[in-house]
C-alpha cells in the first residue's frame, strides 16, 4: 500500500498528503541550501565560518540588531544563535555591545571583515538566482511559491498564537 493510500484509509483528505510532502520538502531545502553554502565556503577556502554562521551574518547584514530580534524573526533557536554569536565574535566577524537602555539586551553588528565576507554570500546568491532561472524556474513561479510559503508561515504563526481554528 502506498503512503497516499495509507493516509486515505486513516481519513486524510484534501491537501493532506501534499501538506506533509511540503513540510518535508521545506526541511530538505533548508538542509540543501546549507550544503550549497558549505560547498561555496569550501570553494573559497573559507574555514573560519560554517554555513549556518554564513547565513546568520547574511541575515544580520548592515543592521545593528539585538540577539532577541534575530530569534524572534524566526531564523534561529536561542542556544544555537548564542553559540554562533559567540564563535563569530571570537573570530572577528561580529561586534557585540549591551544596550544602553536595557543592560540585559545585547546588540550585534558586522565587523568590516564580516561585511566583506557577506559580499561573497550576496554574489553567491546572485549567481544561484541566475542558475535557478537558467534551469527553467521563472520569476512568476518563484513569486507564486513564495506567496504560498508566506501563507503557510502565517497559518503556522496564527496556530502558535491563537491555537487551532476549528
Amino acid at each position: 500500500m502506498h503512503n497516499a493510500e495509507k493516509l486515505q484509509t486513516k481519513g486524510y483528505t484534501g491537501v493532506k498528503q501534499e501538506y506533509l510532502d511540503l513540510t518535508k520538502m521545506i526541511e530538505r531545502l533548508h538542509r540543501r541550501f546549507l550544503d550549497v553554502l558549505r560547498a561555496e565556503l569550501n570553494r573559497l577556502d573559507i574555514k573560519d565560518v560554517n554555513a549556518v554562521q554564513a547565513l546568520l551574518l547574511a541575515n544580520i547584514g548592515d543592521e545593528e540588531i539585538s540577539i532577541r530580534d534575530l530569534i524572534e524573526r524566526g531564523y534561529y533557536q536561542g542556544s544555537n544563535v548564542s553559540y554562533n554569536i559567540k564563535k563569530l565574535t571570537e573570530s572577528g566577524f561580529l561586534e557585540q555591545k549591551r544596550s544602553p537602555h536595557d543592560r540585559r539586551s545585547v546588540h550585534v553588528k558586522l565587523t568590516p571583515r564580516a561585511l566583506e565576507f557577506t559580499q561573497y554570500v550576496r554574489d553567491m546568491e546572485d549567481h544561484h538566482a541566475k542558475t535557478v532561472e537558467a534551469f527553467g524556474l521563472n520569476p512568476a513561479e518563484v513569486e507564486t511559491t513564495l506567496k504560498s510559503l508566506k501563507r503557510l508561515e502565517r497559518t503556522w504563526t496564527d496556530y502558535i498564537h491563537y491555537g487551532p481554528n476549528d
